[in-house]
């Protein structure tokens, strides 16, 4: 790269120089804003903030992964973060501590951790499954379907919340075997203990990677984003692997879920609220294009770490919570127009 840049005439570097600078305008406001603020507040990068910042990214890595695939089809997912919410309240309810006072079923044990983590992918692959078929069968847009699944989830949550002895409160006095395997640590960053979930989040990643990467569907769902007709020409089944491609991502909210339930102690109605627009925020940011068919694992992991670092440091500079979503809408504002440019550059 370097050889080939020496060897452009001025009026080139020029406009090498001009477009690596546009196209890389975020990423490096992000790093200005990140260095601006350390030097404002030097405990921003101090052991404990870097431990809490590597903790809130990795939970909202697998949500995140989940969305990529649907953007990576040239789609969204708006019904990720109230799926979230639904596992996270199922969930609690079930490992909640026997004889707690406000148990939601008094009646029931709390169940093993194992049975109520497949019980979680299980409803939120069911629901992806049914924002894929719809997706694929009826050639309807993901925006639309995956608008409507967050209403009708948001009104099953709402509905189950008032089951048994709940009464619509939050769910808390979770069983301590659960939040132990969730938020407990073996591994310290100084005296600072890393979350046991940031480890679970990294081998969630790693599968994704191999998933992406080194298998015929991960493949064809890139072939698929980038175009359908010509994968479905090529001989790609393209409504069995946006089914699943939605699924897989129903299956990521779901742990998702199971994770923030534990982390979070207490869940309500409001759990998961907007976490898809976290999510969607991290994948711009990490390069996966609403054009279709660009993206990868490594871009999903930086997209979610600078926006982690980017709201943490707005809390230690005492910003607004109010204003912190005018600038998260300002990033995907900014992130989207930036990526169509370079898709109409290319073309």
């Amino acid at each position: 790269m370097f050889q080939k840049y020496k060897e452009m005439s001025k009026s080139e570097r020029t406009e090498w120089r001009r477009e690596f600078f546009i196209n890389n305008s975020l990423y490096i406001f992000l790093i200005a804003a990140i260095i601006a603020i350390q030097a404002v507040s030097p405990r921003f990068l101090s052991g404990p903030s870097i431990v809490n910042i590597l903790s809130l990214s990795a939970a909202n890595l697998p949500i995140a992964l989940g969305i990529a695939g649907a953007i990576i089809l040239s789609g969204t997912d708006l019904s990720a973060g109230r799926i979230v919410g639904m596992v996270a309240c199922v969930s609690a309810s079930l490992l909640q501590m026997s004889g707690y006072p406000n148990k939601m079923f008094p009646g029931l044990s709390t169940l093993p951790l194992p049975i109520v983590f497949l019980i979680a992918i299980a409803i939120g692959g069911l629901i992806g499954l049914i924002n894929g078929f719809c997706t694929a069968r009826f050639n309807l847009h993901p925006f639309i379907v995956t608008l409507s699944t967050q209403l009708i989830v948001y009104g099953a949550l709402l509905m189950y919340l008032m089951l048994g002895n709940n009464n619509g409160q939050s769910i808390s006095g979770l069983d301590p075997s659960y939040t132990g395997f969730i938020t407990g640590s073996f591994i310290s960053l100084g005296s600072t203990p890393i979350p046991n979930y940031v480890w679970y989040s990294l081998l969630i990643t790693a599968i994704i990677w191999f998933i992406w990467n080194k298998t015929v569907f991960g493949k064809n769902m890139f072939a698929i984003g980038s175009n359908a007709e010509a994968a479905n020409v090529s001989g790609v089944n393209v409504k069995r692997v946006i089914t699943l491609v939605f699924m897989l991502a129903g299956i990521m909210y779901g742990i998702t879920g199971f994770i923030e339930a534990a982390r979070i102690g207490s869940n309500s109605a409001a759990t998961g609220l907007n976490y898809e627009l976290d999510a969607i925020a991290a994948c711009v940011i990490g390069g996966v294009s609403f054009v279709g068919g660009i993206g990868n694992v490594r871009g999903v992991i930086m997209g979610v770490v600078l926006l982690r670092l980017i709201f943490v440091g707005l809390t230690f500079l005492s910003i607004d919570a109010n204003m912190q979503y005018i600038i998260k809408g300002l990033i995907i504002l900014i992130a989207c127009a930036i990526d169509m440019r370079k898709y109409l550059v290319r073309h």
